[in-house]
């Protein structure tokens, strides 16, 4: 492919692009598609020579579009998003043509400098304390990670990362039983052991209850184990629950306990100031993240990762073979040491366009809106004797249940409600997922699309009643 090739099939992929999103909504949400049906239609070599790209483009129709599932339908209510907006889907095709590798000023110190400054913008909009330095992670995966070794340094005084555990250490990390399991992850991948993760129980909010937590580490230091991080979380995946992060943050400072703070999802909704008072006492936090790709219209992935001492963060990380020393360290940020990967994409740009082309207002804008259509749908539920709420609803996440009244004997509601979301997901007009709380199947449904309005949560509503009679009905 030439310039001149380049040029014309760029402008038919932009056409493309606005078609797909102008037709969305006429997509199944959730993918038809049986397991094994894309492998089977796929080549099983490589092609010797090189095809058209007309035809590598039949083929996506063919082959690529029947297996996509349409996070960016208006009526993808499923899981946390993973939203985009037009400005960022533009910055991601800038950053795939400048292809930076910004893994030190030297090598693109626009894409450094633009982070730093992105960051600073996102730690002001949100309110957070003014205190810490940001950086973008691909994924909270990762931040979460890069937290648990920080923690594991610090209460080491870096040992561990010159002479690995020496099974004397015993450290010890804590969360709730409704934390992500990215925690989990983590705890594993830095060699704390999964059993030295300490599930903490939790409130009938789903919020960690601090007494417990507390507890919890006083019987450890008693059996001589040494308490290293504890994990706090401002909307969990099941529930969108707020752990009590003051009085976990207190506890924390009190034992010399790393304290990291996950609002992967709900981070964004501290753009609104009447939404702050779930972040009071972050000051306390050691580490924080928030995920821009889930509710703030950026394109996966880029996820904000705050911390209060970046010069440990670095410690941590730092590694200086001779062909990455350069003249101007010390004098710039080399963001390949504030993380686990030394490559690092230009995430900064599309956070940067977004920012702009909504502006603070615009994305308050939409937040509140996404709010307000979680409230309406909580209303309907309530007001219906055949459905049940079976969560706060803090954010733009509603957890329900069908419980219809005539309920026949021996009938199973987990049964039930398993076979409502699987005739409304194989419908195609709506994609809803399901959770435990309580040890009870609950449907999820998530109003937080960059798309969305009132009328697809009003036509989600609808079917979702429709589809319980019908069931209610065919088992009697």
């Amino acid at each position: 492919m030439d310039s001149k090739e380049f040029r014309k099939q760029a402008h038919v992929l932009a056409d493309r692009m606005a078609d797909y999103f102008d037709e969305i909504s006429d997509y199944p949400v959730k993918s038809q598609v049986k397991p094994g049906e894309i492998l089977s239609a796929l080549p099983v070599s490589a092609p010797v020579r090189g095809e058209t790209f007309d035809a590598i483009m039949s083929d996506f129709e063919r082959i690529i579009m029947p297996g996509i599932t349409h996070w960016q339908s208006p009526s993808f209510f499923a899981f946390f998003p993973a939203n985009s907006s037009y400005p960022s889907v533009l910055a991601e095709m800038l950053t795939a043509a400048l292809g930076q590798q910004g893994m030190i000023w030297e090598t693109s110190p626009a894409a450094t400098e633009l982070e730093q400054r992105v960051m600073e913008w996102l730690r002001e909009l949100c309110g957070l304390p003014a205190f810490w330095t940001g950086v973008i992670q691909d994924t909270a995966s990762a931040s979460t990670l890069t937290a648990m070794l920080s923690a594991r340094e610090k209460t080491t005084g870096f040992r561990t990362n010159l002479e690995g555990f020496t099974g004397m250490e015993k450290l010890r990390v804590y969360c709730s039983s409704e934390t992500h399991s990215s925690i989990e992850k983590a705890v594993k991948i830095a060699g704390f052991g999964k059993n030295n993760l300490v599930k903490v129980a939790v409130d009938e909010n789903f919020a960690l209850v601090p007494a417990q937590l507390e507890m919890a580490i006083k019987e450890d230091l008693k059996r001589g184990y040494t308490p290293c991080a504890v994990v706090a979380s401002i909307g969990t995946t099941g529930s969108t629950a707020v752990d009590p992060v003051d009085e976990i943050g207190k506890i924390c400072e009190r034992y010399k306990i790393w304290f990291h703070v996950d609002a992967a999802f709900a981070g964004t909704a501290f753009l609104l100031p009447e939404m702050r008072h779930f972040a009071a006492g972050l000051e306390y936090a050691d580490s924080y993240v928030f995920n821009p790709h889930k509710w703030m219209f950026t394109n996966f992935d880029a996820s904000a990762y705050f911390v209060r001492d970046p010069e440990l963060l670095i410690r941590t990380f730092e590694i200086l073979p001779e062909y990455l020393k350069t003249r101007t360290r010390g004098l710039v940020n080399d963001y390949r040491d504030w993380g686990v990967a030394l490559g690092r994409r230009f995430r900064a740009l599309k956070l940067w366009f977004v920012i702009r082309s909504f502006g603070a207002e615009g994305l308050r804008e939409k937040i509140r809106l996404h709010k307000s259509l979680a409230g309406w749908l909580k209303d309907r539920i309530l007001e219906h004797p055949d459905f049940e709420l079976m969560a706060p609803v803090n954010f733009s996440l509603v957890c329900f249940r069908y419980k219809p009244k005539l309920l026949s004997a021996g009938e199973d509601l987990d049964h039930i409600n398993a076979s409502l979301l699987s005739e409304l997901n194989g419908s195609g007009k709506l994609y809803l997922s399901h959770t435990r709380l309580n040890g009870r199947f609950v449907l999820r449904m998530v109003t937080a699309q960059t798309y969305i309005s009132k009328d697809h949560v009003l036509q989600a509503w609808e079917l979702i009643k429709q589809t319980a009679l019908k069931l209610s009905l065919k088992n009697e």
